[in-house]
């Protein structure tokens, strides 16, 4: 009987011991974490002004005279993913205003939330009243082409048209391979595995990843400051990102089942080589569906905003004059 106490206390005390050791482990890793991401925000710093509407804190950029024009990025971007190089060619002949989306960037969601897309729609939409932007054409990249058609669903009246760079239109029944870790496990665990694992391991393999993104194009070298890649690499922006994916895998079924009812002009763009999404499906069976809507094909990857600004901006400022 005491031999078998003796090794239940020793037993005992090795499980304390290892859950010691992960624990501080975690705390390490979160630590470390919490560091790289305070070095990536003073690499690149907040660009423009903030503005609180419901259940968000918008960070955006306002610039340029004219017509407006608004601009959302895609998974884990910000505005800098436009300013890189597109914007500059509009500012001219337009009032740009470039948005984080909420928990991308330095926009923040209210204490406990997490906006879905329809939510972020909204979230955009109050940005463009209380600007009092008169009907400006709406410019979605990515993921951000899905919040655009979410917004002219919902609220067609507040804008012109939309222009989708390189959209995400369409269900998927598979997360693209650079963003699988993202979309790995599940509630408290995966936020708590992306908080701690994932900014060290993404600050590993950002390499990787972006030319992954930019495949098959080649990633500018300086696309993590003035791009503002480094800014993903941050704890809350891997958590929302990855909330991001599973609200996308939710709501896209029921979001392009109403594209048929969707009468504003919409332009789609893609780069024929799009190595995150396929061109075919996101680009030409949603111009299908949407009636007057057109699909243009030009030679690039996935971030023609920053590899094909010049083409990029030929396409919007047509998009602007056909939503006449």
């Amino acid at each position: 009987m005491a031999e078998t106490t003796r090794a239940t206390r020793t037993t005992g005390g090795r499980i304390a011991r290892g859950l010691g050791i992960a624990a501080l482990g975690t705390g390490a890793l979160a630590l470390l974490s919490e560091a790289l991401g305070r070095t990536h925000e003073a690499q690149v710093p907040a660009d423009g002004a903030f503005l609180d509407v419901d259940g968000a804190r918008l960070h955006h950029v306002d610039r340029g005279k004219g017509p407006p024009i608004v601009f959302v990025h895609g998974l884990g971007g910000q505005v800098r993913n436009f300013t890189y190089a597109l914007t500059e060619r509009l500012e001219g002949h337009h009032r740009i205003v470039a948005v984080d989306r909420p928990g991308s960037g330095y926009s923040v969601a209210a204490p406990g939330k997490r906006p879905d897309i329809a939510e972020q729609a909204r979230a955009v939409a109050a940005l463009i009243e209380r600007l009092e932007l008169d009907r400006p054409l709406l410019v979605g990249h990515s993921l951000g082409g899905a919040v655009s058609l979410a917004l002219a669903l919902e609220r067609p009246a507040l804008i012109r048209g939309l222009a989708l760079l390189a959209p995400l239109t369409q269900p998927m029944d598979d997360v693209p391979e650079v963003f699988r870790f993202l979309a790995a496990g599940a509630g408290p665990g995966r936020s708590l595995l992306l908080r701690t694992l994932g900014v060290p391991l993404g600050k590993l393999t950002q390499k990787q990843s972006r030319e992954a993104v930019f495949a098959p194009e080649p990633a500018p070298d300086d696309f993590g400051v003035r791009g503002g890649g480094l800014l993903a690499l941050r704890p809350r922006n891997m958590d929302f990102a990855a909330s991001d994916l599973l609200a996308a895998h939710a709501e896209m079924p029921g979001l392009s089942s109403r594209y048929g009812t969707i009468r504003l002009p919409v332009s789609i763009l893609y780069g024929r080589d799009d190595a995150l999404l396929d061109p075919n499906l996101h680009g030409e069976v949603t111009a299908g569906v949407i009636a007057g809507a057109r699909l243009s094909l030009i030679a690039g990857g996935h971030m023609i905003p920053v590899t094909q600004p010049d083409a990029t901006a030929r396409f919007v400022e047509e998009a602007f004059e056909r939503s006449a």
